[in-house]
């Protein structure tokens, strides 16, 4: 997708051009990865622009330092105010949020702890992250030869570049053999998730998901889904699932930020249920989407409203 970028960035506290944000190729994260971020979506709603589950990204965001031992010069109050004005400056009614963290420019070496920690906010637009009718057909996808870091290898909890590489040879292998994308199992042959997405499995009136422990993003959509699927009745249990009950379940879905709430209709050429989108993914999409659309009451306060825009300072 090209990027349809808005034109300020936020870095390190002030506002700058989006032709500004830049990073010197000698910096630590451009050899050795040392990067973490977010993906946040701000919707349109009647009310105006709100963000979606901001103080759990920044939390989790956060997370990802803490594990990295990169030290944040903002509070997470400081960090989510900064999301709420850059939607302002911008002026934007609905766009995806990206908050970088990474090590830039300082010593050569792997040891990152002497580099400075930079800070960048970014917006843009981002439709349909598996395609312009995936939310309403679903989608194909495989399971991929590649897995999921192994435990005490990579954190799997923390949001870091570095484990987007084994996203790419994830997500590479799918769409060259001709699917949407693609299902990673973890280290012991068990489910984990898609290239950058968390999957919840139907079987009846229970929603199955794989716990953190098999390699997975403890997603904030992920999260969401679950809190829904309780709200209307049914049971959510996380626990390890193995490959095959992808070929018989009644229903399959990706869940996450970009994804939101993709049905999927087939795995590996074995279609899901009936093959088509299932009614208990379709409850529950259309429940994601009043509630971040402000077609319905925000009953557990997930929205962050932004109010009108102002002019950007640098």
């Amino acid at each position: 997708m090209a990027v349809e970028n808005y034109p300020e960035v936020w870095h390190n506290g002030k506002f700058i051009p989006w032709e500004q944000a830049t990073v010197h190729v000698a910096s630590h994260v451009v050899s050795y990865g040392s990067c973490l971020f977010e993906g946040i979506r701000c919707y349109e709603t009647p009310g105006g622009p709100a963000i979606f589950r901001l103080k759990e990204h920044v939390d989790r965001l956060v997370n990802s330092t803490k594990i990295y031992r990169m030290e944040l010069a903002y509070s997470r109050e400081e960090l989510a105010q900064a999301m709420v004005e850059l939607v302002r400056v911008n002026k934007i009614q609905s766009c995806y949020l990206r908050p970088i963290v990474f090590r830039g420019l300082g010593e050569v070496g792997v040891n990152p702890l002497k580099n400075p920690v930079e800070i960048y906010l970014l917006a843009w637009k981002w439709g349909r992250y598996l395609g312009a009718d995936s939310l309403k057909d679903g989608v194909e996808v495989c399971v991929s030869s590649w897995q999921r870091m192994a435990p005490n290898t990579l954190p799997a909890m923390a949001k870091a570049s570095a484990n987007y590489m084994n996203s790419q040879l994830i997500k590479m292998e799918a769409q060259l053999n001709g699917f949407a994308e693609g299902i990673a199992l973890d280290a012991s042959g068990h489910i984990s998730e898609g290239s950058g997405e968390n999957i919840f499995v139907v079987r009846g009136e229970t929603l199955y998901t794989p716990p953190l422990a098999a390699s997975v993003l403890p997603g904030i959509t992920r999260d969401s889904v679950a809190t829904l699927a309780r709200e209307l009745g049914f049971q959510v249990a996380e626990q390890n699932l193995p490959r095959e009950i992808l070929y018989i379940a009644d229903e399959v879905f990706f869940c996450g930020t970009a994804a939101e709430i993709t049905p999927i209709r087939s795995v590996d050429r074995i279609p899901v249920g009936k093959g088509k989108p299932g009614p208990v993914t379709m409850r529950l999409q259309e429940r994601f989407i009043s509630i971040t659309n402000g077609k319905s009451e925000d009953k557990y306060g997930w929205l962050t409203p932004c109010a009108q825009p102002v002019a950007a300072t640098r």
